[in-house]
Protein backbone atom coordinates (compact mmCIF):
# COMPACT_ATOMS: atom_id res chain seq x y z
CA UNK A 1 0.00 0.00 0.00
CA UNK A 2 1.04 3.56 -0.96
CA UNK A 3 0.35 5.29 2.53
CA UNK A 4 2.69 7.75 4.14
CA UNK A 5 2.84 9.09 7.59
CA UNK A 6 5.22 12.84 8.11
CA UNK A 7 5.57 15.54 9.60
CA UNK A 8 7.84 18.80 9.75
CA UNK A 9 6.54 21.05 7.56
CA UNK A 10 3.62 22.82 6.89
CA UNK A 11 2.21 25.30 3.62
CA UNK A 12 2.71 28.84 4.70
CA UNK A 13 0.46 29.55 1.58
CA UNK A 14 -1.25 29.53 -1.30
CA UNK A 15 -1.85 31.37 -4.45
CA UNK A 16 -3.94 30.70 -7.89
CA UNK A 17 -4.17 32.45 -10.86
CA UNK A 18 -6.88 32.21 -13.72
CA UNK A 19 -7.56 33.90 -16.99
CA UNK A 20 -9.29 36.92 -16.92
CA UNK A 21 -11.40 36.12 -19.80
CA UNK A 22 -14.60 34.24 -18.99
CA UNK A 23 -16.31 32.07 -21.21
CA UNK A 24 -20.18 31.42 -20.16
CA UNK A 25 -21.83 28.23 -21.19
CA UNK A 26 -25.29 28.87 -21.55
CA UNK A 27 -24.47 32.42 -23.24
CA UNK A 28 -21.64 31.86 -25.06
CA UNK A 29 -21.97 28.25 -26.61
CA UNK A 30 -22.50 28.50 -30.40
CA UNK A 31 -21.63 24.83 -31.10
CA UNK A 32 -24.63 23.18 -29.61
CA UNK A 33 -28.39 23.91 -29.24
CA UNK A 34 -29.68 25.62 -25.71
CA UNK A 35 -31.35 22.81 -25.08
CA UNK A 36 -28.32 20.36 -25.24
CA UNK A 37 -26.14 23.36 -23.55
CA UNK A 38 -28.36 23.59 -20.53
CA UNK A 39 -28.61 19.78 -19.85
CA UNK A 40 -24.91 19.13 -19.76
CA UNK A 41 -24.83 22.74 -17.82
CA UNK A 42 -27.20 20.69 -14.98
CA UNK A 43 -24.91 17.59 -15.14
CA UNK A 44 -21.64 18.85 -14.86
CA UNK A 45 -22.14 22.14 -12.59
CA UNK A 46 -20.39 24.40 -14.80
CA UNK A 47 -21.89 27.73 -15.87
CA UNK A 48 -18.82 29.47 -16.49
CA UNK A 49 -15.05 29.16 -16.58
CA UNK A 50 -11.93 30.84 -17.44
CA UNK A 51 -10.23 30.26 -20.67
CA UNK A 52 -6.85 31.21 -21.89
CA UNK A 53 -6.90 31.63 -25.78
CA UNK A 54 -4.10 31.13 -27.40
CA UNK A 55 -1.35 33.68 -25.42
CA UNK A 56 -1.48 32.27 -22.33
CA UNK A 57 0.16 29.33 -20.95
CA UNK A 58 0.29 27.28 -17.72
CA UNK A 59 3.39 28.61 -16.89
CA UNK A 60 2.03 32.30 -17.39
CA UNK A 61 -0.55 31.53 -14.76
CA UNK A 62 1.49 29.52 -12.36
CA UNK A 63 4.23 32.49 -12.72
CA UNK A 64 1.31 34.88 -11.45
CA UNK A 65 0.55 32.47 -8.73
CA UNK A 66 4.16 32.19 -7.88
CA UNK A 67 4.82 36.00 -7.84
CA UNK A 68 1.86 36.53 -5.86
CA UNK A 69 2.44 34.08 -3.08
CA UNK A 70 6.25 34.93 -2.80
CA UNK A 71 5.09 38.84 -2.12
CA UNK A 72 3.03 37.94 0.19
CA UNK A 73 5.23 35.85 2.52
CA UNK A 74 8.04 37.83 1.81
CA UNK A 75 10.82 35.09 0.94
CA UNK A 76 14.09 35.93 -0.90
CA UNK A 77 13.72 34.21 -4.17
CA UNK A 78 17.42 32.80 -3.02
CA UNK A 79 16.10 30.81 -0.06
CA UNK A 80 13.87 28.51 -2.12
CA UNK A 81 15.30 25.33 -2.14
CA UNK A 82 13.13 23.67 -5.38
CA UNK A 83 10.68 24.19 -7.46
CA UNK A 84 8.45 21.32 -8.48
CA UNK A 85 5.90 21.92 -11.63
CA UNK A 86 3.23 19.68 -12.25
CA UNK A 87 1.34 20.09 -15.47
CA UNK A 88 0.17 18.16 -18.78
CA UNK A 89 -0.08 21.39 -20.49
CA UNK A 90 3.76 22.42 -20.88
CA UNK A 91 5.20 25.27 -22.74
CA UNK A 92 7.73 22.96 -24.57
CA UNK A 93 8.53 18.99 -24.63
CA UNK A 94 12.09 20.74 -24.42
CA UNK A 95 13.14 22.26 -22.55
CA UNK A 96 11.37 21.36 -19.18
CA UNK A 97 8.37 24.27 -18.23
CA UNK A 98 10.15 23.95 -14.68
CA UNK A 99 13.44 25.79 -16.38
CA UNK A 100 11.18 28.25 -18.37
CA UNK A 101 9.61 29.48 -15.09
CA UNK A 102 12.78 29.30 -12.74
CA UNK A 103 13.93 31.79 -15.01
CA UNK A 104 11.51 34.20 -15.41
CA UNK A 105 11.05 33.94 -11.34
CA UNK A 106 15.00 34.13 -11.44
CA UNK A 107 15.72 31.73 -8.61
CA UNK A 108 19.40 30.62 -7.40
CA UNK A 109 20.93 28.20 -9.46
CA UNK A 110 21.32 26.43 -5.90
CA UNK A 111 17.43 25.47 -6.68
CA UNK A 112 16.30 21.97 -7.84
CA UNK A 113 13.16 22.27 -10.77
CA UNK A 114 12.28 19.61 -12.25
CA UNK A 115 8.39 18.84 -14.16
CA UNK A 116 6.02 16.32 -13.00
CA UNK A 117 3.28 14.83 -15.84
CA UNK A 118 0.67 14.20 -13.96
CA UNK A 119 -3.18 15.80 -14.58
CA UNK A 120 -5.87 15.57 -11.65
CA UNK A 121 -3.94 13.32 -9.12
CA UNK A 122 -0.98 15.72 -9.41
CA UNK A 123 -1.58 17.97 -6.91
CA UNK A 124 -2.09 15.58 -4.29
CA UNK A 125 1.38 13.66 -5.92
CA UNK A 126 2.70 17.43 -5.48
CA UNK A 127 2.58 17.92 -1.79
CA UNK A 128 3.67 14.06 -1.32
CA UNK A 129 7.00 15.10 -3.02
CA UNK A 130 7.69 18.83 -1.55
CA UNK A 131 6.65 17.01 1.87
CA UNK A 132 9.07 13.82 1.35
CA UNK A 133 11.88 16.42 -0.11
CA UNK A 134 11.77 18.50 2.85
CA UNK A 135 11.31 15.62 5.51
CA UNK A 136 14.19 13.37 3.65
CA UNK A 137 16.27 15.84 1.74
CA UNK A 138 17.26 18.75 4.32
CA UNK A 139 15.71 21.39 2.01
CA UNK A 140 13.67 23.82 3.67
CA UNK A 141 11.46 25.82 1.33
CA UNK A 142 10.13 24.22 -1.71
CA UNK A 143 7.73 25.85 -4.33
CA UNK A 144 5.22 23.44 -5.85
CA UNK A 145 3.42 24.93 -8.74
CA UNK A 146 0.83 23.20 -11.14
CA UNK A 147 -0.88 24.30 -13.55
CA UNK A 148 -3.13 23.19 -16.44
CA UNK A 149 -5.00 24.72 -20.05
CA UNK A 150 -7.09 22.35 -20.33
CA UNK A 151 -9.75 24.40 -22.31
CA UNK A 152 -6.71 24.55 -25.26
CA UNK A 153 -7.27 20.57 -26.03
CA UNK A 154 -10.92 20.32 -25.14
CA UNK A 155 -12.42 20.25 -28.95
CA UNK A 156 -15.03 22.75 -29.63
CA UNK A 157 -17.17 19.66 -31.45
CA UNK A 158 -17.05 17.29 -28.81
CA UNK A 159 -19.93 17.64 -26.80
CA UNK A 160 -18.81 15.39 -23.73
CA UNK A 161 -15.30 18.12 -23.21
CA UNK A 162 -16.51 20.83 -24.91
CA UNK A 163 -18.25 22.64 -21.79
CA UNK A 164 -15.70 20.93 -19.06
CA UNK A 165 -12.52 22.61 -18.97
CA UNK A 166 -10.99 25.85 -17.56
CA UNK A 167 -7.55 26.74 -17.34
CA UNK A 168 -5.84 27.65 -13.59
CA UNK A 169 -2.49 28.04 -12.34
CA UNK A 170 -1.29 27.57 -8.65
CA UNK A 171 1.43 28.01 -6.31
CA UNK A 172 1.86 26.75 -2.75
CA UNK A 173 4.70 27.41 -0.43
CA UNK A 174 6.07 24.41 1.64
CA UNK A 175 8.74 24.91 4.55
CA UNK A 176 10.12 23.38 7.18
CA UNK A 177 9.32 23.68 10.34
CA UNK A 178 10.12 21.43 13.96
CA UNK A 179 8.29 18.40 13.87
CA UNK A 180 7.05 18.83 17.32
CA UNK A 181 5.49 22.01 16.02
CA UNK A 182 3.42 20.22 13.24
CA UNK A 183 0.80 17.60 13.08
CA UNK A 184 1.19 14.35 11.28
CA UNK A 185 0.31 14.36 7.28
CA UNK A 186 -1.20 11.26 5.31
CA UNK A 187 -0.86 10.78 1.82
CA UNK A 188 -2.32 7.48 0.04
CA UNK A 189 -1.18 6.87 -3.82
CA UNK A 190 -2.68 4.75 -6.69
CA UNK A 191 -2.69 3.74 -10.06
CA UNK A 192 -4.50 1.56 -12.56
CA UNK A 193 -2.64 1.82 -15.82
CA UNK A 194 -4.99 -0.81 -17.43
CA UNK A 195 -7.31 2.47 -18.09
CA UNK A 196 -4.95 4.88 -19.05
CA UNK A 197 -6.43 5.67 -22.22
CA UNK A 198 -9.42 6.39 -20.95
CA UNK A 199 -8.45 9.88 -21.41
CA UNK A 200 -5.86 10.41 -23.90
CA UNK A 201 -4.34 13.10 -26.21
CA UNK A 202 -3.18 10.82 -29.45
CA UNK A 203 -1.33 13.33 -31.49
CA UNK A 204 1.93 15.56 -31.06
CA UNK A 205 4.05 12.97 -28.59
CA UNK A 206 6.46 11.12 -30.44
CA UNK A 207 4.20 7.65 -30.54
CA UNK A 208 2.06 9.32 -33.24
CA UNK A 209 3.73 13.01 -34.06
CA UNK A 210 2.19 14.26 -36.77
CA UNK A 211 -1.07 12.34 -37.30
CA UNK A 212 -3.28 13.33 -40.73
CA UNK A 213 -6.44 13.12 -38.74
CA UNK A 214 -6.67 16.58 -36.49
CA UNK A 215 -9.20 15.48 -34.29
CA UNK A 216 -6.15 13.30 -32.36
CA UNK A 217 -4.64 16.38 -31.17
CA UNK A 218 -7.53 16.70 -28.79
CA UNK A 219 -8.79 15.20 -26.01
CA UNK A 220 -10.89 12.24 -26.40
CA UNK A 221 -12.49 10.68 -23.09
CA UNK A 222 -14.22 7.96 -22.16
CA UNK A 223 -16.95 9.16 -20.18
CA UNK A 224 -18.65 6.05 -18.92
CA UNK A 225 -15.68 4.40 -17.81
CA UNK A 226 -13.85 7.39 -16.05
CA UNK A 227 -17.44 7.44 -14.16
CA UNK A 228 -17.14 4.21 -12.85
CA UNK A 229 -13.69 4.70 -12.29
CA UNK A 230 -14.58 7.37 -9.73
CA UNK A 231 -17.11 5.95 -7.81
CA UNK A 232 -15.75 2.86 -7.29
CA UNK A 233 -12.26 4.21 -6.58
CA UNK A 234 -12.72 7.25 -4.21
CA UNK A 235 -15.32 5.95 -1.37
CA UNK A 236 -12.04 3.56 -0.71
CA UNK A 237 -9.66 5.70 -1.15
CA UNK A 238 -11.54 8.11 1.58
CA UNK A 239 -11.95 5.09 3.71
CA UNK A 240 -8.39 4.35 3.87
CA UNK A 241 -7.43 7.34 4.35
CA UNK A 242 -9.46 7.70 7.64
CA UNK A 243 -8.40 4.14 8.71
CA UNK A 244 -4.93 3.98 8.16
CA UNK A 245 -4.65 7.73 9.43
CA UNK A 246 -6.88 7.14 12.58
CA UNK A 247 -8.71 10.86 11.63
CA UNK A 248 -12.75 10.58 12.48
CA UNK A 249 -14.82 11.09 9.26
CA UNK A 250 -16.80 14.53 11.39
CA UNK A 251 -12.84 15.83 12.43
CA UNK A 252 -12.08 16.77 8.56
CA UNK A 253 -13.29 20.41 8.24
CA UNK A 254 -13.43 20.48 4.75
CA UNK A 255 -13.46 17.20 2.14
CA UNK A 256 -11.67 19.19 -1.28
CA UNK A 257 -12.73 17.03 -4.23
CA UNK A 258 -10.84 17.61 -7.53
CA UNK A 259 -13.35 19.56 -9.63
CA UNK A 260 -14.49 16.66 -12.39
CA UNK A 261 -18.32 16.94 -11.91
CA UNK A 262 -21.27 17.98 -9.68
CA UNK A 263 -23.18 14.98 -10.31
CA UNK A 264 -19.96 13.02 -9.45
CA UNK A 265 -19.09 15.10 -6.43
CA UNK A 266 -22.66 15.34 -4.99
CA UNK A 267 -22.84 11.23 -6.05
CA UNK A 268 -20.28 10.64 -3.65
CA UNK A 269 -20.92 12.76 -0.76
CA UNK A 270 -24.31 11.41 -0.44
CA UNK A 271 -23.17 7.66 -0.71
CA UNK A 272 -20.48 7.90 2.43
CA UNK A 273 -22.85 10.70 4.13
CA UNK A 274 -20.59 13.96 3.92
CA UNK A 275 -22.27 17.21 4.95
CA UNK A 276 -22.97 19.60 1.79
CA UNK A 277 -21.15 22.30 3.71
CA UNK A 278 -17.86 20.07 4.07
CA UNK A 279 -17.57 20.13 0.36
CA UNK A 280 -16.90 23.34 -1.04
CA UNK A 281 -17.59 23.49 -4.89
CA UNK A 282 -15.85 26.55 -7.73
CA UNK A 283 -16.93 24.24 -10.62
CA UNK A 284 -19.79 26.91 -11.09
CA UNK A 285 -17.43 29.81 -11.73
CA UNK A 286 -14.60 27.91 -12.76
CA UNK A 287 -15.23 24.79 -14.27
CA UNK A 288 -13.00 21.60 -14.21
CA UNK A 289 -9.38 23.15 -14.51
CA UNK A 290 -7.63 20.04 -13.82
CA UNK A 291 -5.50 19.12 -10.72
CA UNK A 292 -5.49 23.10 -9.74
CA UNK A 293 -8.77 22.90 -9.28
CA UNK A 294 -7.97 21.76 -5.62
CA UNK A 295 -5.70 24.80 -4.34
CA UNK A 296 -8.21 26.80 -6.58
CA UNK A 297 -11.27 25.89 -3.93
CA UNK A 298 -9.26 26.08 -1.26
CA UNK A 299 -8.52 29.87 -2.54
CA UNK A 300 -11.84 30.48 -4.00
CA UNK A 301 -14.01 27.77 -2.53
CA UNK A 302 -15.48 29.58 0.47
CA UNK A 303 -13.63 28.03 3.59
CA UNK A 304 -14.16 29.52 7.32
CA UNK A 305 -10.84 30.14 8.77
CA UNK A 306 -10.77 29.74 12.43
CA UNK A 307 -8.51 32.14 14.03
CA UNK A 308 -7.60 30.00 16.94
CA UNK A 309 -6.93 26.31 15.12
CA UNK A 310 -5.80 24.71 12.19
CA UNK A 311 -8.35 23.42 9.51
CA UNK A 312 -7.80 19.45 8.55
CA UNK A 313 -8.44 19.23 4.94
CA UNK A 314 -8.70 16.21 3.03
CA UNK A 315 -7.68 16.62 -0.56
CA UNK A 316 -8.91 13.99 -3.19
CA UNK A 317 -7.28 14.08 -6.49
CA UNK A 318 -8.42 11.63 -9.18
CA UNK A 319 -8.57 11.29 -13.08
CA UNK A 320 -6.09 10.73 -16.23
CA UNK A 321 -3.54 8.00 -15.62
CA UNK A 322 -5.70 6.38 -14.64
CA UNK A 323 -4.76 7.85 -10.97
CA UNK A 324 -6.05 8.98 -7.19
CA UNK A 325 -4.28 10.09 -4.53
CA UNK A 326 -5.62 11.76 -0.73
CA UNK A 327 -3.79 14.49 0.88
CA UNK A 328 -4.66 14.47 4.80
CA UNK A 329 -3.41 18.12 5.59
CA UNK A 330 -3.70 20.76 8.32
CA UNK A 331 -3.78 24.36 6.96
CA UNK A 332 -2.71 26.73 9.76
CA UNK A 333 -4.80 30.13 10.76
CA UNK A 334 -1.92 32.22 9.44
CA UNK A 335 -1.33 29.96 5.68
CA UNK A 336 -1.92 32.95 3.19
CA UNK A 337 -4.72 32.38 0.38
CA UNK A 338 -5.05 34.50 -2.26
CA UNK A 339 -6.11 34.63 -5.65
CA UNK A 340 -5.30 36.73 -8.58
CA UNK A 341 -6.26 36.83 -12.71
CA UNK A 342 -4.47 36.69 -15.66
CA UNK A 343 -4.95 39.70 -18.29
Amino acid sequence: MAFTKIKGFRIAGVATCVPQRQFDNLKDTAQFTPEEVRKVVAMAGVHSRRVSGDSICSSDLCIAAAETVLGSLEWERDSIDALIMVTQTPDYFLPQTSGVIHRKLKLSDQCAAFDVGLGCSGYTYGLWLASMMIHSSGFRRVLLLHGDTPSRYAEDSDRSVALLFGDAGSATAIEAVPADYTTDWFFSMHTDGSGCFDMIIEGGGFRERFPEDQHKYYLRMKGANVFSFTIKRIPALIEETLNESGVKKDDIDYYIFHQSNKYIIEHLTNKLGIAGDQVPLTLREFGNTGGPSIPLTMTKGGLERPSDRSLMLMLLGYGVGLSWGSALITLEPNAVLRHVELE
